[in-house]
């Protein structure tokens, strides 16, 4: 049953992607190169705590190994008439920004994308907030101003950041008219 995930080639693709031989993964894990051998040819079925440690040393979950992500698609086609765009927050009377999901019909992401749109607002802070993981941010057009731990830091179009979403930080458009930028978040690292 275990050998329908072919937990073995999966283990050796992790092993020759970070190009470790058996005794230098041995190492790692503190497991023999001839048991790692026979893990990778099928020979062995690997126990929970063994997994364990290889997903460590190539920082996986354990997941990995037992879905299929070969037979789960990762190509979605989101069309630009099909995208809804939201305030910043639900509540917000006159929101900072508009966002919409670039991607939301794929599954399973490492990732979320924005097409965001900033409002011109020539005075006063960003709303700050904040959120697991890390966050890119590069701007298409206008001015932005971004505030990360209270230091306010300006951004034209072509201009780029990034950053730790845990840290308090805010947007507002500072140029004459709207800024416009796309931002992407990650899912923190466990």
């Amino acid at each position: 049953m275990l050998s329908a995930y072919e937990i073995g080639r999966k283990i050796k693709f992790l092993r020759m992607r970070k190009k470790l031989g058996l005794v230098d993964l041995g190492r790692h894990t503190g497991l023999s190169a001839s048991l790692l051998s026979q893990l990778e040819n099928g020979k062995m079925t690997p126990t929970l705590a063994t997994l364990a440690r290889i997903s460590m040393v190539f920082d996986v979950g354990l997941d990995y190994f037992f879905s299929d992500r070969a037979k789960k698609s990762r190509f979605a086609v989101v069309r630009a008439t099909e995208r809804m765009r939201f305030p910043e927050r639900a509540d917000a009377p006159e929101p900072a920004y508009h966002f919409e999901c670039l991607a939301f019909s794929a599954q399973e992401k490492g990732l979320q994308a924005y097409l965001a749109t900033f409002e011109s607002r020539a005075a006063g802070k960003a709303t700050p907030h904040v959120h697991d993981g890390s966050e890119f941010l590069h701007v298409l057009e206008g001015t932005l101003a971004i505030t990360y731990m209270d230091e306010e830091t300006l951004l034209g179009a072509g201009d780029s950041v990034y950053l730790d979403g845990t840290q308090a930080h805010g947007y507002r458009g500072a140029g004459e008219g709207k800024a416009r930028a796309l931002v992407v978040t990650t899912m923190p690292r466990m």
